[in-house]
């Protein structure tokens, strides 16, 4: 069983995103607090960056798997920072 808890009801900002992401469609934006949480859950995709503790995606998934990594860690987000907006910018 997935228990998902949100602390907030904005949604990840593709206007906010942290200038580390790699080009794809999902991405990390200005909201991230740190939680280790998407790293701890996909740790292939996502990174922190040691500036500031925010997270930020190195690499895109490719597969139908890692895919659902992916939005298993968006989905379980606390501050919805991780955003899919299918753009491949």
């Amino acid at each position: 069983m997935k228990i998902l808890v949100r602390l907030s009801t904005f949604m990840a900002d593709k206007n906010n995103k942290n200038k580390e992401n790699c080009t794809g469609k999902f991405y990390v934006d200005d909201q991230c607090i740190d939680c280790d949480l998407c790293r701890d859950m996909a740790g292939e995709f996502f990174a922190r960056r040691d500036l500031d503790g925010c997270s930020y995606v190195a690499k895109q998934p490719e597969t139908k798997d890692d895919i659902e990594l992916c939005e298993d860690a968006m989905e379980s987000c606390p501050v919805n920072a991780i955003g899919n907006d299918g753009d491949q910018e």
